[in-house]
C-alpha cells in the first residue's frame, strides 16, 4: 500500500517548527531540495496553509506555490498587490480544508446554485466545475489523493453556494484521516523554536 511512502518522505524530511500568532508553523526540507511549509491552528490542529517551493534552474529558491490557504500574501510587492486589487471582481479560487474534508472556495461567483455542476474525471485525476451559462469553467486536482495514490470518489464530492461563493467539499478518505492523525502525533514531538523573531531554527 502506498500510504507509508508519503509518510516516510515526511518522516525523512528535515523539519523545523515555530509557534507564532496562534499558529504552529512546520517547515519541511526534502532530500530532493523541495520545501514545504505548513501552518496549523494551535487550538484546533486544523491545517491553515500549505505552500511548496522548488529550486529554480539556477539553483536558487523559486517562488512559493500555495496549495492550501489564501492565494494572496502580505509579502507580495506593492505592484503585485495593486494588480490583485484591480481584478478583485474576478473569481478567486482557494483551498481551505477542515479536519474531515478538503474544501475549496471560489469567491465572486454570483450565479445561483443550480447553474453549477461538479464532476470527477477519474482518468485525468481531477474535478471539473462547469456552469450551464458557460460563465465559469475550472479543472482542479487533489494533490493529497495523488500523494497517497488513492482514487477519486464522486460520492465524496458535494457543493453549496452562499454569499457569491461556491463551496466545494470532498470528504477525506479514511486512509488520509488515519495518516494525518499519525502525522500530527509526530509533529507534536518536534520542539518549537521560541516564539519571537519568526526565524525558524533547526532543532
Amino acid at each position: 500500500m502506498a500510504v507509508p511512502s508519503w509518510l516516510e518522505r515526511l518522516r525523512a524530511a528535515s523539519k523545523t517548527a515555530l509557534v507564532q500568532d496562534g499558529k504552529r508553523k512546520i517547515h519541511y526540507l526534502f532530500e530532493d531540495g523541495k520545501e514545504m511549509a505548513e501552518e496549523y491552528d494551535v487550538k484546533t490542529g486544523q491545517l491553515v496553509s500549505r505552500k511548496w517551493r522548488e529550486k529554480n534552474t539556477l539553483g536558487g529558491s523559486g517562488k512559493w506555490q500555495v496549495e492550501v490557504g489564501e492565494p494572496a500574501s502580505p509579502l507580495l510587492g506593492a505592484l503585485e498587490s495593486e494588480l490583485i486589487k484591480e481584478s478583485s471582481s474576478n473569481p478567486v479560487f482557494m483551498r481551505k480544508d477542515t479536519l474531515s474534508s478538503f474544501q475549496w472556495r471560489i469567491r465572486n461567483l454570483p450565479y445561483p446554485k443550480e447553474v453549477y455542476s461538479i464532476s470527477v474525471e477519474k482518468e485525468q485525476r481531477c474535478c471539473v466545475i462547469r456552469t450551464t451559462n458557460k460563465k465559469y469553467y475550472k479543472k482542479f486536482s487533489i494533490p493529497d489523493l495523488d500523494r497517497y495514490q488513492l482514487p477519486l470518489d464522486a460520492a465524496a464530492l458535494s457543493f453549496t453556494h452562499a454569499n457569491n461563493t461556491l463551496i466545494i467539499t470532498y470528504q477525506k478518505p479514511k486512509e488520509i484521516l488515519a495518516a494525518e492523525e499519525q502525522l500530527q502525533k509526530e509533529l507534536k514531538k518536534i520542539k518549537a523554536a521560541n516564539d519571537g523573531d519568526g526565524d525558524c531554527k533547526t532543532q
